[in-house]
C-alpha cells in the first residue's frame, strides 16, 4: 500500500493515499513524526505567522497613518504586506497541519479556500513588486512623465486581484475532499487521468506568471535602473538638494533588489521540488520526502516575514515607524529625527522654508550691525 506526499499548493495538493494495485484509498499513514520533530516543527511555523502576522500589519500601519508615507511605491507595499500576512495566516498552520497528520480537519469548503488563496496571495505579492518596479523605473528613466496617480494606483491593484482570482479558480473548482477511514483527503481532481495533461499544464503556466515572468521582468528594469542610479556619478557642484534625491533614491531600489532577490531565493527550491514531482511522482512516496517538503515549504512561506525586516533595516522612515509603533517596549525609544521622518511632508516644507527665512532674516541682520560697526569705528 503506497501512500504519497504530493505539494500542497500548487499540484494535486496533497497526500493522496492510494493503492496502485485497485485504486482504492487506504488509511496507512507512513509519515507518522515523533513528538520531538512535531514540536520542532511547530516552533518553526509558529515563527513565520508570528513574524509575518505582526510585521507585515505594522507596515500597513506605518504606511496608511502617515500622509508622508502615502506614495505610489508604497500603496503596492501595502498590497505586497496584506498578500504576505494573509498567505502566513491562512496558509502556513494549515499547511503544516495537513503535512504532519496527513489528515484534513478542516471540512471542504476550506479545503477549496485552502487549495485557492496561495496562488491568489503569491500572484498578489509578485505582482506588486512588478508593479513597484515599473514605477520606479519611470520615476527614474523617465521623470517628466506622468506618474500613477492614487486611484490609478488602486485601480492597478484591483486589477491584479481579479486576475489572481482568475489564475487561482480552477484550483478552487477541483478541489475535492474524500474520506478514507479513519482520514480525509483534500485534493485538487482534475479531469482526466491522475497528473494528465491538463493539470502538467496549469502548472506550468502558474510557475511561469507567478514565478519567472514577473521576475524576468524585475531583472530587466532593474538593471536598467541600477545601470542609471550607479553608472553615473553625482556632479560635485550638485546641489544638496539634487544629492539628496539620487541618494534617496538609491536606497528605494536598493531596498527594493533586496526584496525581490529573497523572494526569488525562497521560492527557487519549492518550484524545482515542484516540477520534479510533476514528472517523478514516485518521489512523493519516498519516506524522507516529508521531512525534505517542510523544509522547502518553510523556506518558502519564509518570504512572508523577511520584507518587514529589510524595510526596518534599508529604509529610515520605515525604521521611524517601526519605533514608533513598538514605543511601548522598554528597549525602544523613539526619537525627535523618527518624528520628524513620519511628519506630513506639508509641514515638513513649512519648517525648512521658515528655517531657511530665518537664516537669510539674522545674516541680513549680522551683515547690517557689522556695517554699521565700522562706519562707527571710521567715524
Amino acid at each position: 500500500m503506497d501512500t504519497t506526499l504530493a505539494p500542497l499548493i500548487f499540484s494535486s495538493l496533497n497526500s493522496s493515499f492510494e493503492n496502485e494495485d485497485d485504486g482504492n484509498y487506504t488509511g496507512t499513514n507512513i509519515f507518522a513524526q515523533p513528538g520531538w520533530q512535531v514540536a520542532l516543527w511547530a516552533i518553526a511555523y509558529a515563527l513565520i505567522v508570528i513574524v509575518s502576522v505582526i510585521g507585515n500589519i505594522t507596515v500597513i500601519w506605518i504606511i496608511l497613518a502617515h500622509k508622508r508615507m502615502r506614495t505610489v511605491t508604497n500603496y503596492f507595499i501595502v498590497n505586497l504586506a496584506f498578500s504576505d500576512a494573509s498567505m502566513a495566516a491562512f496558509n502556513t498552520v494549515f499547511n503544516l497541519v495537513y503535512a504532519l497528520h496527513n489528515d484534513w480537519y478542516f471540512g471542504l469548503s476550506y479545503c477549496r479556500f485552502h487549495n485557492f488563496f496561495p496562488i491568489t496571495a503569491i500572484f498578489s505579492s509578485i505582482y506588486s513588486m512588478t508593479a513597484i518596479a515599473i514605477d520606479r523605473y519611470m520615476a527614474i528613466i523617465h521623470p517628466l512623465k506622468p506618474r500613477l496617480s492614487s486611484t490609478t494606483t488602486k485601480i492597478a491593484i484591483a486589477v491584479i486581484w481579479v486576475v489572481a482570482f482568475a489564475l487561482a479558480f480552477p484550483q478552487c473548482f477541483y478541489s475535492k475532499t474524500i474520506f478514507s477511514p479513519p482520514r480525509t483527503i483534500c485534493l485538487v481532481d482534475w479531469p482526466g487521468e491522475y497528473g494528465g495533461n491538463h493539470q502538467l499544464a496549469y502548472q506550468i503556466a502558474v510557475i511561469i506568471l507567478i514565478y519567472l515572468l514577473p521576475l524576468l521582468e524585475m531583472l530587466v528594469t532593474y538593471s536598467i535602473v541600477g545601470m542609471t542610479l550607479w553608472g553615473s556619478e553625482i556632479p560635485g557642484e550638485a546641489s544638496d538638494h539634487y544629492q539628496n534625491q539620487m541618494q534617496a533614491k538609491r536606497k528605494v531600489v536598493k531596498m527594493m533588489i533586496v526584496v525581490v532577490v529573497t523572494f526569488a531565493m525562497c521560492w527557487l527550491p519549492f518550484h524545482l521540488y515542484f516540477i520534479l514531482g510533476s514528472f517523478i511522482e514516485d518521489i512523493y512516496k519516498q519516506k524522507y520526502i516529508q521531512q525534505v517538503y517542510l523544509a522547502i515549504f518553510w523556506l518558502a512561506m519564509s518570504s512572508t516575514m523577511y520584507n518587514p525586516i529589510i524595510y526596518c533595516c534599508l529604509n529610515q522612515r520605515f525604521r521611524s515607524g517601526f519605533r514608533r509603533a513598538f514605543r511601548w517596549c522598554p528597549f525602544v525609544k523613539i526619537s525627535e529625527e523618527d518624528e520628524m521622518e513620519l511628519r506630513n511632508t506639508r509641514t515638513l516644507r513649512l519648517t525648512r522654508s521658515y528655517r531657511t527665512e530665518t537664516s537669510t532674516v539674522v545674516n541680513h541682520n549680522s551683515a547690517d550691525q557689522e556695517e554699521t560697526t565700522a562706519k562707527l569705528i571710521k567715524a
